[in-house]
C-alpha cells in the first residue's frame, strides 16, 4: 500500500453514506412547569382531608410539647409537679380527639340539624355564667362555668362553632334574598349574632367578642352579600368595639400601654409581659436555646404557656420553629380554601368559611400581641395553646370540617377504597395455613 492510498481511504470515509437524522429533543422543562406538575400530582379530591387531618394532628402534637415545656416551672411551683398542667393539657386533647372522631362521621345534613339546639345550649351556658356560684371570674374577665371534680369549662368558646353553623344555616337558606337589607340583617346579624356577642361582652371577654366578630363578618363575605351592606356592618362593628374600648379603663389603659413608646421598653412596668415576649423572641434568635432551655418562663413571662406560648417557641425552637407553626396555619387556610371553592353546598361552603375566618384571626390576634404589633387582648393560640374548652372546640370545629372533606366530589369513592391503618396492619402478618 502506498502512501497516496491513505487519502483515498479518508476521502471515503467521509463521503460515505450520511447517517440517520436525529430527532430533536424535547426542551427539559422549566421551574414553573415542575411546579405545575408538582400541584396537579397533589390535587387530588382527599387533598383537603389529608392537609386537615395532618396539620391539625400537627399542631395538637406540637402544642402539648411546647404546653409542657413552658409550664414545668411554674406547675411544679403551683401544684408540686412539673406535669400537672401538661396532663391536664393532655386528657382534653384525648377528648377533643373523641370528639373530632364523632364530629368527622356526622354528614353535611346532620350538622344542619344540629345547628340551632347547638347556638342555644352554648347561649344557656354563657348565661349560667352569671349565676352566683355557678359562675367564675378570671383576670377580670367572668366567663367561666364551674363543673364537678372541681374543673371548669369556657362557654364563649362553644359560641364560636354555633355562631358558625347558625350563620351558614340562615345564609344558605337565604342567598337569593342577600340582596336586601333587611334579609341580610334578620334574623342573622342583629338577633342571633348581637346576642350571643352581647352576652360575651357582659362579661367583659373582649378578645373572644372579637373573634366572634370576625366570624360573623366572614360569613357573610362567603354568602355573598352586597360589599355595601358589608361595609355598613363593618363599621358599625368597629364603632361597637371602640365604644367598648372608650367605656372601660382597663381596656383603655391596654391600648394606651402599647400606643406609649416609654412603656414599651420598661420590661417591669405594665407592658412588662409584651417586653419579655420579645425577650424571649430575640433570645431565641436565629436556632433557638433548646427545647426546654427557656429562660423567660422562668416566671419572667407570664402565661408562658398559654397566650405567650409562640414567643417561647421562638426562644426555644427559634425562627424555624415559629415558620412551622405558620406554615401549619396556612396548611388549614388552603384547605379551607379548597372547601369553599370545590362544594356545591352553600351551607358547607359559608360555615368552612367561618371556621377558617375564626381559626386565622384568632392566630393572627395572638401572633400579634406577641411581637407587639397589637395590644395584649388575652386569646390563646388555636391548638397550641393551653386551655381545656378552646382546644376541644377547635378540634370540634376541624371534625365537622373533616367531615366536609369526606362528602367532598370524589372523597368518599377515594377514601372506601383505601383500607384503614389496622387493615394495612394485619395485612403482612402471616396467614395460618388451613389444616
Amino acid at each position: 500500500m502506498t502512501s497516496t492510498d491513505v487519502p483515498a481511504r479518508r476521502a471515503t470515509r467521509h463521503t460515505g453514506p450520511a447517517s440517520p437524522a436525529t430527532e430533536p429533543t424535547a426542551p427539559a422543562p422549566g421551574v414553573r412547569d415542575l411546579i405545575r406538575a408538582t400541584l396537579e400530582r397533589f390535587d387530588t379530591p382527599v387533598t383537603s382531608y389529608y392537609l386537615l387531618v395532618g396539620a391539625t394532628a400537627a399542631l395538637v402534637v406540637i402544642g402539648l410539647v411546647m404546653v409542657l415545656s413552658a409550664s414545668m416551672v411554674t406547675s411544679y411551683q403551683d401544684d408540686g409537679s412539673s406535669y400537672a398542667v401538661f396532663l391536664g393539657q393532655l386528657r382534653f386533647a384525648a377528648i377533643g380527639l373523641v370528639g373530632a372522631l364523632l364530629a368527622a362521621r356526622v354528614s353535611p345534613r346532620w350538622w344542619r340539624r344540629l345547628a340551632v339546639p347547638g347556638l342555644l345550649t352554648a347561649l344557656v351556658l354563657q348565661a349560667l355564667v352569671f349565676v352566683p356560684g355557678l359562675g367564675r371570674t378570671v383576670n377580670g374577665n367572668r366567663n367561666w362555668l364551674k363543673l364537678p371534680a372541681g374543673m371548669s369549662m369556657q362557654p364563649s368558646e362553644l359560641t364560636k362553632i354555633g355562631l358558625v353553623l347558625v350563620g351558614a344555616l340562615v345564609l344558605a337558606n337565604k342567598r337569593h334574598l342577600l340582596g336586601r337589607v333587611g334579609q341580610a340583617l334578620v334574623p342573622f346579624v342583629l338577633p342571633v349574632a348581637g346576642l350571643t356577642i352581647g352576652l360575651v361582652l357582659y362579661g367583659h371577654d373582649l378578645g373572644t367578642a372579637l373573634v366572634l366578630l370576625g366570624i360573623v363578618g366572614t360569613v357573610l363575605w362567603v354568602a355573598g352579600v352586597p360589599t355595601r351592606l358589608f361595609l355598613v356592618t363593618g363599621t358599625l362593628a368597629a364603632a361597637v368595639a371602640a365604644a367598648l374600648v372608650l367605656t372601660s379603663a382597663n381596656r383603655m389603659g391596654r391600648i394606651t400601654n402599647w400606643l406609649s413608646p416609654e412603656c414599651s421598653t420598661d420590661p417591669n412596668g405594665a407592658c412588662g409581659q409584651s417586653v419579655h415576649g420579645l425577650y424571649a423572641l430575640a433570645d431565641g434568635g436565629w436556632w433557638g436555646v433548646g427545647l426546654g432551655a427557656s429562660k423567660e418562663k422562668w416566671a419572667w413571662l407570664a402565661e408562658a404557656h398559654n397566650d405567650f406560648i409562640f414567643a417561647i417557641i421562638g426562644e426555644e425552637l427559634g425562627l424555624p420553629g415559629t415558620l412551622v407553626i405558620l406554615a401549619l396555619f396556612a396548611a388549614l387556610a388552603t384547605a379551607c380554601y379548597r372547601l369553599i371553592v370545590r362544594t356545591d353546598d352553600q351551607f358547607v361552603r359559608i360555615a368552612t368559611g367561618g371556621v377558617l375566618g375564626w381559626i386565622l384571626l384568632q392566630a393572627a390576634i395572638n401572633i400579634g400581641a406577641v411581637i407587639g404589633l397589637l395590644p395584649v387582648i388575652g386569646v390563646p393560640l388555636p391548638f397550641v395553646s393551653a386551655g381545656g374548652s378552646a382546644l376541644v372546640t377547635t378540634m370540634l370545629a376541624m371534625g365537622m370540617l373533616v367531615s366536609f372533606a369526606r362528602h367532598e366530589p370524589g372523597a368518599r369513592e377515594v377514601l372506601a377504597g383505601r383500607p384503614g391503618v389496622v387493615k394495612r396492619s394485619l395485612a403482612v402478618l402471616p396467614r395460618r395455613r388451613a389444616h
